[in-house]
């Protein structure tokens, strides 16, 4: 039996496709470059994109994955760190690599100075280290201190108002707490055992400020230099 096509002619059983060389008699082909004749199959895996993973071509019918005009069968689609596949799973690029979320949070996250896991959004930075939200925190009460007032003591962290009960020293004029950096009061003086506001460091008898002054201490009490001489 003869076959004829353009004015070419094959006998039945040398009519084949040029790629795989299935029998082409009675079935779909097309005839390409260099007039070499192809099936159907063949045509369409020649003229489908290539899996950036395996190279192989995806057919119609096959799930796949695309990004930046790059495609990958779905199960070629994998972490660059753990090798596990991604599929259409969330991922995150960098340069020619991919990461699942895990390995991409290990690897290039920064870790929170406290719990030290990763940090994968959010968060703040104190002197210079990342910490979560959740994680900076009052030492006393928990609350959470970003972008609130707050200071440290002894790597602990205070509100302002858990700092004035639990942690300030208390004057001795006023017996209100020393908040050095919350306010008014911001000088301190210390004698002996005991602390004072700046402006509560004061003669005991005519109330003259003696901050930065000579003074005297008279049975526990403070003097200006010259109150003593009238007692």
């Amino acid at each position: 039996q003869e076959l004829h096509f353009k004015n070419r002619y094959w006998h039945d059983n040398c009519f084949r496709c040029f790629k795989c060389y299935t029998s082409l008699v009675n079935e779909p082909f097309m005839l390409r470059e260099n007039n070499k004749v192809w099936c159907s199959n063949c045509t369409a895996a020649e003229d489908a994109p290539r899996c950036k993973g395996c190279f192989k071509p995806i057919i119609a019918g096959d799930q796949n994955v695309e990004y930046k005009k790059m495609v990958w069968h779905k199960d070629c689609f994998t972490c660059s760190q753990c090798k596990q596949v991604i599929g259409s799973g969330s991922f995150f690029p960098k340069g020619d690599e991919f990461y699942c979320v895990s390995c991409h949070e290990h690897k290039f996250a920064k870790t929170c100075a406290k719990c030290k896991n990763p940090i994968t959004s959010g968060g703040l930075t104190y002197q210079e280290q990342p910490w979560h939200s959740e994680c900076f925190i009052c030492s006393n009460c928990k609350k959470q201190l970003g972008g609130k007032r707050f200071t440290a003591v002894e790597d602990q962290f205070y509100c302002v108002e858990c700092y004035k009960e639990c942690v300030a020293k208390k004057c001795a004029g006023c017996k209100n707490p020393i908040t050095a950096g919350f306010g008014r009061g911001t000088s301190v003086v210390n004698y002996e055992d005991e602390s004072w506001h700046d402006y509560c460091f004061k003669c005991t008898k005519c109330a003259r400020g003696l901050a930065n002054k000579r003074f005297v201490c008279h049975n526990g009490k403070i003097y200006c230099a010259e109150c003593p001489k009238r007692l």
